[in-house]
């Protein structure tokens, strides 16, 4: 382990973040709390500490080992939430109605100017919304906060037409492995010989970062081996009725029309699994409150979950993370 310079341990006892961008951060919450209390949608809590975590083989959960709760029983691994999202479902499933949450979550892995271990997330819930009336709802949200109404939106299939002239659901295998080695320089295509992968890496690579620079963009329609847990389109057969938000090339929201069918469900973190022994990862059990909930019956809507972290760069002008945290990465 690398030990700090006594100036270096003297200084990290300081936020990063200036006193100003925090008052800064306690205002744009408190104004999202108005937002929803305006909307009547309820505040809830649900735990960071929760004995299962997601099956997505894109997400690497913090793992707590014999962290058990009960003193008589074996105690076991749990997980540091990567969203509130499962919990927040099975309040839906016993009659919340709409919801949200401002929520600390982790992520292994993630570092960087935009990433953090440790990140805030707000995530919410709308009853009888589909994703086109969820991207309306994140409008609105945006421009209670900015008072800016410019969003634009474009399909998947679209967006990755206009940047790279090849259909990503019809293209054939060469067509994208072709596009990798031409987009996406220093990976080899051939090591990861997987279309879901091809397609992320020339989404996150070449496509998202030249995304909302004219406005915040909403990108919806994603195919269906990125579907997580998003349902079907009513508009495209082949593709999930799930949408992200950029702005100024950064990710800030993802959202889905809520997948409530159990067997569907159960399917999906079967495959999820199989990639991970495809890749070598550990595989995780699926979370078995989740889908009794959805056996009991989650009602028809939809959710989002946006980054507060990155929201507050954008709203206050800032460049990293650690401008608009008070204590993250090394000061923690």
């Amino acid at each position: 382990m690398t030990a700090h310079s006594p100036t270096q341990q003297t200084d990290l006892w300081r936020p990063g973040a200036t006193l100003a961008a925090l008052r800064a951060r306690a205002e744009t919450l408190r104004a999202i709390r108005a937002y929803f209390d305006a909307a009547g949608v309820l505040e809830v809590e649900t735990p960071l500490l929760a004995r299962f975590s997601v099956t997505d083989p894109a997400i690497a959960a913090v793992a707590v080992p014999q962290a058990g709760t009960d003193s008589g029983a074996a105690r076991a691994t749990w997980f540091l939430q990567t969203s509130p999202e499962y919990a927040m479902k099975r309040l839906l499933a016993a009659g919340s109605g709409s919801i949200y949450q401002i929520s600390k979550a982790f992520r292994c892995g993630e570092s960087g100017r935009r990433h953090a271990l440790e990140f805030t997330l707000l995530e919410w819930y709308r009853l009888g919304f589909d994703q086109q009336a969820l991207m309306d709802d994140v409008a609105n949200l945006l421009a209670h906060l900015t008072g800016t109404r410019n969003a634009i939106r474009r399909s998947y299939r679209t967006m990755f037409r206009d940047g790279t002239g090849i259909d990503p659901v019809h293209a054939s295998d060469a067509e994208l492995r072709a596009a990798v080695q031409r987009l996406v320089p220093g990976w080899d295509p051939d090591a990861l010989y997987d279309r879901a992968i091809w397609l992320d890496l020339i989404f996150s690579h070449a496509l998202a970062p030249t995304l909302g620079h004219d406005g915040p963009e909403f990108i919806f329609d994603y195919p269906l081996a990125q579907a997580a847990l998003a349902r079907r389109s009513p508009d495209d057969a082949d593709c999930a009725a799930r949408f992200e938000l950029f702005v100024g090339g950064m990710e800030i929201a993802n959202g889905y029309h809520e997948l409530t069918d159990a067997a569907e469900q159960r399917a999906r973190f079967a495959a999820d699994n199989a990639r991970r022994r495809q890749l070598g990862l550990p595989e995780r059990d699926a979370d078995p409150r989740l889908l009794a909930a959805l056996d009991y019956g989650l009602p028809d809507c939809a959710g989002v979950a946006l980054g507060i972290d990155r929201l507050l760069l954008l709203l206050q002008g800032r460049q990293r993370l650690e401008e608009v945290i008070a204590f993250a990465g090394e000061r923690a």
